[in-house]
């Protein structure tokens, strides 16, 4: 057998793994920013977030029935804020921040 071909073989392998590290910085990077977004969002909602827990501690189990106007604004916040389109509109507003988190992982 030549050694031509498990070089080859090697090289790329290894070309692979660095195209997937690559694109694995770009996930993790866009990962960090969703989180980063969802706090936002949990920041915007946060008073019908408060008011859904404190109606939720009162009630107990009765929460399911007794809460549902609090649980349906805190849904309603949460949807507005933290949807998919908004997180696409959030990542072209800070395209250059993400650029950077890929760089620097």
């Amino acid at each position: 057998m030549s050694r031509e071909n498990p070089d080859a073989e090697y090289q790329a392998r290894v070309k692979e793994y660095s195209r997937e590290g690559r694109l694995s910085f770009q996930k993790f990077a866009e990962h960090k920013m969703r989180g980063e977004f969802k706090a936002q969002a949990m920041e915007k909602c946060n008073e019908p977030i408060k008011a859904f827990a404190e109606c939720a501690e009162n009630q107990g189990l009765l929460v399911v029935f007794n809460c549902r106007k609090f649980h349906r604004e805190f849904q309603e916040c949460m949807v507005e804020h933290n949807s998919n389109e908004a997180f696409e509109r959030y990542k072209e507003e800070h395209k250059n921040e993400l650029e950077k988190k890929v760089l620097r992982t």
